[in-house]
């Protein structure tokens, strides 16, 4: 199974739609998770154009209706792995910390808000926030992820 990871992608602020680059990577991917700060549910209608299910939380930046109805928090059951997600909130210091503290017995914790990719292995837990699709204010490049699953889960961080 492949999972496209994606975060913060601020549309309309930073770009009109998803950049086409992120749909050629993203192309075949059985799955499609956004990690918040969405802005327009649009975004989520593209997406869906590319893979067969698509899921989302809410980021701090996902103010106003209908995306303020995402959920702050999910867990993904992706074959026999345990997917939390959520977006983050407050300093990236000690982000890691505070997305780990929201979830129980899970495999994996998606989260975004800071910008900035992780893709790190803690007590167990695989540490994934693919960084921001769409701007470089806070990191260098623009990034997103890709969750591989074979018996094992291993995450990919994808400069575009």
């Amino acid at each position: 199974m492949k999972i496209g990871v994606i975060s913060d992608t601020h549309i309309p602020g930073n770009c009109e739609t998803i950049p086409d680059k992120i749909k050629e990577y993203f192309k075949g991917v059985d799955m499609i998770i956004h990690a918040g700060d969405i802005t327009e549910l649009c975004v989520l209608d593209e997406l869906a154009l590319i893979a067969p299910r698509v899921e989302a939380v809410r980021g701090n930046m996902d103010l106003h209706p209908p995306s303020n109805k995402l959920p702050l928090k999910k867990i993904i059951i992706a074959e026999k792995f345990k997917i939390g997600v959520i977006h983050g909130s407050g300093a990236p210091k000690n982000l890691m910390k505070r997305v780990a503290n929201e979830f129980k017995n899970v495999d994996v914790i998606i989260f975004g808000h800071s910008h900035i990719p992780v893709n790190e292995v803690s007590n167990g837990v695989l540490f994934f926030n693919p960084g921001s699709a769409t701007d470089t204010v806070t990191a260098m490049e623009r990034t997103i992820g890709i969750l591989e699953i074979n018996n094992e889960i291993k995450g990919q961080i994808i400069s575009i």
